[in-house]
Protein backbone atom coordinates (compact mmCIF):
# COMPACT_ATOMS: atom_id res chain seq x y z
CA UNK A 1 0.00 0.00 0.00
CA UNK A 2 1.20 3.15 -1.23
CA UNK A 3 1.31 5.88 1.98
CA UNK A 4 2.96 9.10 3.65
CA UNK A 5 6.48 8.42 6.00
CA UNK A 6 8.01 11.13 6.12
CA UNK A 7 7.67 15.16 5.71
CA UNK A 8 10.43 17.71 5.88
CA UNK A 9 10.99 20.95 6.89
CA UNK A 10 13.27 23.42 5.56
CA UNK A 11 15.08 25.83 8.15
CA UNK A 12 16.98 28.30 9.37
CA UNK A 13 18.63 26.52 12.48
CA UNK A 14 18.42 22.55 12.59
CA UNK A 15 19.68 22.51 16.16
CA UNK A 16 17.43 25.06 17.50
CA UNK A 17 14.64 24.09 15.57
CA UNK A 18 14.87 20.18 16.86
CA UNK A 19 15.26 20.97 20.14
CA UNK A 20 11.92 22.98 19.94
CA UNK A 21 10.11 19.73 18.88
CA UNK A 22 12.18 17.84 21.14
CA UNK A 23 11.13 19.73 24.51
CA UNK A 24 7.99 20.68 23.47
CA UNK A 25 6.56 17.67 21.81
CA UNK A 26 8.56 14.58 23.01
CA UNK A 27 10.06 13.98 19.45
CA UNK A 28 13.10 11.73 19.78
CA UNK A 29 16.50 11.98 17.65
CA UNK A 30 17.11 9.05 14.91
CA UNK A 31 19.50 10.55 12.74
CA UNK A 32 21.50 13.54 12.40
CA UNK A 33 23.74 13.96 8.45
CA UNK A 34 25.27 15.90 5.96
CA UNK A 35 23.42 14.57 2.38
CA UNK A 36 25.06 16.30 -0.72
CA UNK A 37 23.93 20.28 -0.04
CA UNK A 38 22.53 20.21 3.22
CA UNK A 39 22.01 18.94 7.08
CA UNK A 40 19.37 17.04 7.59
CA UNK A 41 17.93 16.23 11.41
CA UNK A 42 16.18 13.61 10.98
CA UNK A 43 13.51 13.00 14.17
CA UNK A 44 10.33 10.50 14.70
CA UNK A 45 6.84 11.18 16.65
CA UNK A 46 7.07 7.21 16.66
CA UNK A 47 4.79 6.98 13.38
CA UNK A 48 6.63 9.09 10.72
CA UNK A 49 9.91 10.70 9.77
CA UNK A 50 9.90 13.96 10.77
CA UNK A 51 13.26 15.60 9.19
CA UNK A 52 14.51 19.73 9.19
CA UNK A 53 16.79 20.38 6.66
CA UNK A 54 19.01 23.02 6.41
CA UNK A 55 20.77 23.88 3.21
CA UNK A 56 24.33 24.84 2.70
CA UNK A 57 25.30 28.59 1.93
CA UNK A 58 25.17 29.55 -1.66
CA UNK A 59 24.08 26.06 -2.72
CA UNK A 60 21.87 26.71 -6.02
CA UNK A 61 20.77 22.92 -6.57
CA UNK A 62 17.53 21.91 -8.15
CA UNK A 63 16.10 20.60 -4.84
CA UNK A 64 17.35 23.53 -2.96
CA UNK A 65 14.97 26.01 -4.40
CA UNK A 66 12.03 23.32 -5.05
CA UNK A 67 10.22 25.12 -2.78
CA UNK A 68 11.17 28.30 -2.34
CA UNK A 69 13.19 30.75 -0.20
CA UNK A 70 13.17 30.30 3.47
CA UNK A 71 11.47 28.12 5.91
CA UNK A 72 9.17 25.87 4.75
CA UNK A 73 7.41 22.77 4.52
CA UNK A 74 9.64 21.88 1.78
CA UNK A 75 8.35 18.17 0.94
CA UNK A 76 6.69 14.64 1.76
CA UNK A 77 7.78 11.24 0.81
CA UNK A 78 5.02 8.76 -0.48
CA UNK A 79 6.17 5.32 -0.19
CA UNK A 80 5.40 3.71 -3.09
CA UNK A 81 5.53 -0.64 -4.07
CA UNK A 82 6.87 -0.41 -7.62
CA UNK A 83 9.51 3.02 -7.83
CA UNK A 84 10.22 2.46 -11.31
CA UNK A 85 6.75 2.21 -12.43
CA UNK A 86 5.46 5.93 -10.07
CA UNK A 87 8.02 7.82 -11.87
CA UNK A 88 6.86 7.40 -15.46
CA UNK A 89 3.79 7.37 -13.90
CA UNK A 90 4.42 11.08 -12.52
CA UNK A 91 6.46 12.35 -15.53
CA UNK A 92 3.15 10.86 -18.02
CA UNK A 93 1.19 12.96 -15.93
CA UNK A 94 3.41 16.08 -16.49
CA UNK A 95 5.17 16.41 -13.44
CA UNK A 96 8.52 17.48 -13.47
CA UNK A 97 11.38 15.64 -11.77
CA UNK A 98 13.48 18.10 -9.72
CA UNK A 99 16.12 15.29 -8.13
CA UNK A 100 19.33 14.80 -10.09
CA UNK A 101 19.15 11.64 -12.39
CA UNK A 102 19.52 8.41 -10.45
CA UNK A 103 19.77 10.16 -6.67
CA UNK A 104 17.26 8.88 -4.82
CA UNK A 105 14.22 9.44 -3.07
CA UNK A 106 12.89 10.78 -6.73
CA UNK A 107 11.57 14.24 -6.01
CA UNK A 108 8.87 15.94 -7.93
CA UNK A 109 6.83 19.00 -8.54
CA UNK A 110 2.74 17.46 -8.25
CA UNK A 111 -0.04 19.05 -9.34
CA UNK A 112 -1.02 22.19 -6.84
CA UNK A 113 2.82 22.89 -7.12
CA UNK A 114 3.63 20.99 -4.28
CA UNK A 115 7.19 18.67 -3.76
CA UNK A 116 6.73 15.66 -3.25
CA UNK A 117 8.94 12.57 -2.97
CA UNK A 118 8.89 8.97 -4.51
CA UNK A 119 10.90 6.46 -1.93
CA UNK A 120 11.02 2.59 -1.45
CA UNK A 121 9.61 0.74 1.28
CA UNK A 122 11.49 0.31 4.71
CA UNK A 123 13.21 3.95 3.68
CA UNK A 124 12.11 5.98 6.66
CA UNK A 125 11.88 2.96 8.93
CA UNK A 126 13.95 3.13 12.51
Amino acid sequence: MNRIVHISLKVDDVARTGDFYQQVFGFQDAETRKTRDHVSRHMTDGQIDFTLMKYDEGTQSAESKAAGDGPCIHHFAIEVDDLAGATHEIKARGCKVVSDPGVLPVKFRAPGGTIAELVPHGRYQR
